[in-house]
């Protein structure tokens, strides 16, 4: 008996010990109207804003992110000045090249189906790098995996920048729930 209830108090506090060690995910959806898209966030998110120039026109960042464990769960939305494919093309590859450059390296681009709410997808874009940060004030490496897509006068970014990854089904239940609307 004394040995049965020494394993289960040493299995129970092993038990602890990892889930101590393991990120809380406490999942919740999001819907953002003004930018057309709804996602699934492993914390409360929280918001902010600049403005950037692509292409040589000023046009307006805005990003959602939350964070779990060692990642920044993201989803950046550009306001393009028109809906013409250029457009949406080179704020695609600003991004995409932004993102690879904050760790010194290119990008291997992928082709990728996003979800639209009312059914169906659309083609997007999907990178995952990993490297050293390229401002130097960050020691060690971080990953980044990233999806792209634009619509109409938005150009959609949806990362997970992280030192460590998160397990595969945090990663899936984000980049699945990501849908447009």
């Amino acid at each position: 008996m004394f040995k049965s209830a020494a394993s289960t108090t040493t299995l129970l506090f092993v038990a602890a010990a990892l889930l101590a060690c393991t990120p809380a995910y406490d999942w919740r959806t999001i819907q953002n109207n003004d930018d057309a898209y709804e996602v699934t966030f492993p914390a409360k998110p929280r918001s902010d804003a600049r403005d950037i120039d692509i292409a040589g026109k000023p046009m307006h960042m805005k990003m959602q992110m939350a964070e779990a464990g060692d990642a920044v769960f993201a989803v950046g939305t550009v306001d393009l000045p028109d809906a013409d494919p250029a457009t949406q093309r080179a704020a695609l590859d600003f991004l995409q090249q932004g993102l690879a450059r904050n760790l010194n390296t290119v990008p291997a681009i992928h082709p990728v189906q996003i979800d639209v709410a009312a059914g169906g997808h659309l083609a997007g874009a999907e990178i995952a790098v990993s490297g050293t940060s390229a401002d130097g004030q960050k020691s060690g490496t971080r990953q980044i995996r990233a999806r792209f897509i634009a619509k109409g006068t938005h150009a959609y970014q949806v990362a997970i920048v992280s030192t460590k990854a998160p397990p595969p089904d945090q990663i899936d239940q984000f980049f699945s729930s990501f849908k447009l609307f």
